[in-house]
């Protein structure tokens, strides 16, 4: 049996810790954080969303996004308005600099996301996604504290 190295969430922990670490220089290159960016990202694709909601989907806490929110709104780069029905919820959207600034991260990202991609077949990638949308499913469904075995033989 080999070491930890030859574990297969090794291999996974040091493909996410590059990837998430390219990524991040991209968007530092824009004067974001990564957390920011995905933000802006989330937002662009679904403006108007909750913080609540942003928070699920961005996988950090509603204590963390309200942080990343407040920078993002002390820069102009997110607006929050209340909802046309329920004033009591506030939207947030990307503002027009905001925009501007995912824009030029985006294409950062991009760049590394093709890098990527390059190392690998069309088919690969269609399988990578399969293999890891597939290993994501099975750890999710995984109790971390399984029961011990008795032996009541004796």
């Amino acid at each position: 049996m080999g070491g930890y190295q030859h574990r297969l969430l090794t291999f996974i922990k040091r493909a996410e810790q590059a990837s998430q670490a390219a990524k991040g220089r991209a968007v530092r290159a824009e004067g974001l954080t990564t957390a920011q960016y995905n933000v802006l990202l989330v937002l662009n694709h679904s403006p108007g969303i909750t913080s609540s909601e942003l928070a699920r989907r961005c996988f950090v806490t509603a204590q963390t996004m309200s942080s990343v929110l407040t920078r993002l709104l002390d820069r102009d780069l997110v607006a929050r308005t209340p909802h046309g029905r329920h004033p009591a919820v506030l939207e947030i959207t990307v503002t027009a600099t905001g925009h501007q600034l995912l824009t030029r991260a985006d294409k950062r990202v991009t760049a590394v996301e093709a890098a990527l991609t390059a190392a690998l077949t069309p088919v690969e990638q269609e399988h990578l996604r399969d293999l890891l949308t597939r290993c994501t499913a099975a750890t999710e469904n995984t109790d971390p504290n399984p029961p011990t075995s008795t032996n009541a033989g004796g």
